[in-house]
């Protein structure tokens, strides 16, 4: 009986051990939104078992877990706070659109935040360890190509990690070029369908950002690729592989995005939505001091947050002002997510420095958030159903907004020196038809939840059916076996054209033939 016993034991162990991979995971951006996702994909990965290094700038939250090896990349940190000194409210205040719009500043942003990934001693150290064998690798991709470059050190399938709606510069990874008749580009926020002019404008915005992409950048990728990864290679005596062959050679891509408020476009199978596999499936209670002001607030509670990126406090003074008195007109309850005192405050206004953003979308006296339209936030409104008013700052906030307009659960309000009155006339609307904003949220938030399985699980299902399946080459787009000119039909065209020319000079030739004759004849 023993021996039975001992059997059955080993095989259940044995049966273990197969499911569990070692898993390489990748997330070096050093923003707190991006922190959140990454930190979430380990929390799953490790839930299903599953034995992960994880690569981050942010290890102190991960430092008392188990089966997970820490590569500290902490100082690309320095990168972002350097930038962040550029882009702040005032700069944006006064209109610097360089900062907020050129695809130019972000690519040179994320090129050195990959740049100094890569070149971190112990990422170096991580590469050059002929110990580490990985069965997948989960990379975030920033609109840069860079992490695929692992995939030659470790020779194991990658899954691209997007953090954003999915656009053609997303999808261009693993199925080519969108139809930029009908997708959006990230930092322009046109929602189609487009007007002729519209149409236009996203043709344009896309042949510069492939060619910033293709060509501009694309050596600037590679002379890192040839500085950081390529001496590895030669050293362990590997195969040094181009790098166009890399970047285009992901199985899989997961999006942190969801179809009951994003563009519904064509995607390729490749492509998964996965978006809301952040929030907690339990809801964590609220502070005391946060639920007594929540539960007694008779008119509902409004939460105002800017995001981490951003800072209230660095709001201009007169804007403070301004906002406080908005607020202070108002029956209802407002938090405001703000990183010091505020003094002469109305006393319908709590300040919070911290806030369980979650628990506080989920209390059911919560009326309206006012967010700057952050993906992650975006996504936590729809989950829980809650109307909005957008505050975009830069990125892709600004189409965030415009779906939530469109969608009918919320208004936009941009970001300037009359932000408390336009703030207020937009408080107004919101507020004086809030039941039928709060209807439309909760028929959105219903489609974002009829799924066939939670989102956790779905991640943790594609990461480890591209193991099972070895790479999934049956989901990968053909598109990326097509060259760009055979699928503008540029061969096509410059056949035709041939074709004319030649029956026109065919066509010259004899009428050039005939009426040469023509005079010969008439003189004899």
């Amino acid at each position: 009986m023993e021996i039975i016993k001992y059997v059955l034991f080993c095989v259940v162990v044995s049966l273990c051990s197969c499911d569990a991979y070692k898993i390489l995971v990748v997330f070096s951006m050093p923003s707190p939104s991006h922190g959140i996702l990454a930190d979430n994909v380990v929390k799953h990965l490790l839930k299903a078992g599953h034995e992960i290094t994880y690569v981050t700038p942010y290890i102190e939250k991960q430092k008392n877990q188990t089966n997970v090896h820490l590569v500290d990349v902490s100082p690309v940190q320095k990168i972002l706070e350097d930038a962040g000194e550029m882009l702040n409210f005032k700069q944006i205040l006064d209109g610097a659109d360089d900062i907020v719009y050129n695809k130019n500043v972000l690519f040179e942003l994320v090129a050195t935040v990959s740049n100094k990934t890569l070149g971190n001693p112990n990422v170096q150290k991580l590469m050059r360890d002929p110990k580490q064998k990985f069965d997948v690798m989960i990379l975030e991709y920033m609109f840069n190509d860079l992490f695929s470059t692992f995939s030659a050190v470790f020779q194991c399938p990658y899954i691209w990690f997007s953090t954003i709606e999915p656009h053609w510069e997303v999808i261009n990874m693993i199925s080519g070029p969108m139809n930029p008749a009908y997708n959006s580009d990230y930092l322009q926020a046109r929602i189609p369908p487009f007007t002729f002019l519209g149409r236009v404008q996203e043709l344009w915005t896309q042949i510069k950002g492939l060619y910033y992409h293709e060509f501009d950048f694309y050596y600037v990728e590679e002379a890192i690729y040839q500085q950081q990864v390529v001496p590895i290679l030669k050293e362990q005596g590997k195969p040094v592989p181009d790098y166009n062959e890399l970047k285009y050679n992901a199985s899989l891509m997961l999006g942190s995005s969801q179809v009951a408020m994003g563009n519904a476009v064509p995607l390729p199978p490749s492509y998964k939505h996965i978006g809301g596999f952040h929030i907690d499936e339990e809801v964590k209670p609220l502070p005391e001091d946060l639920k007594k002001i929540m539960d007694n607030a008779k008119n509902g509670v409004i939460y105002f947050s800017m995001g981490s990126n951003l800072k209230s406090k660095d709001l201009p003074d007169e804007l403070k002002k301004g906002l406080l008195e908005v607020f202070g007109g108002l029956k209802q309850t407002v938090l405001w997510k703000f990183e010091e005192n505020l003094p002469n405050r109305p006393k319908n206004v709590h300040i919070v420095q911290w806030a369980p953003q979650q628990s506080i979308l989920a209390h059911p006296n919560l009326k309206l958030f006012i967010t700057h339209g952050g993906f992650l936030s975006f996504t936590e409104t729809i989950h829980f159903g809650v109307p909005v008013i957008a505050i975009p700052v830069f990125a892709d906030q600004y189409l965030n907004a415009n779906l939530a307009r469109k969608h009918g659960i919320g208004e936009r309000v941009n970001l300037s020196y009359n932000l408390h009155k336009d703030l207020k006339v937009t408080l107004d609307k919101v507020l004086g038809d809030l039941p039928k904003y709060t209807s439309r949220a909760k028929v959105v938030s219903a489609a974002y939840h009829d799924t066939p399985m939670k989102k956790g699980e779905e991640l943790n299902f594609w990461v480890e059916h591209v193991v099972r399946t070895r790479g999934a080459p049956h989901l990968r787009s053909v598109a990326l076996q097509v060259p760009l000119y055979q699928k503008l039909f540029l061969d096509l065209f410059v056949l035709l054209l041939v074709a004319a020319v030649v029956l026109l000079l065919v066509v010259r030739t004899i009428i050039s033939l005939l009426t040469s004759k023509s005079p010969k004849l008439k003189k004899n």
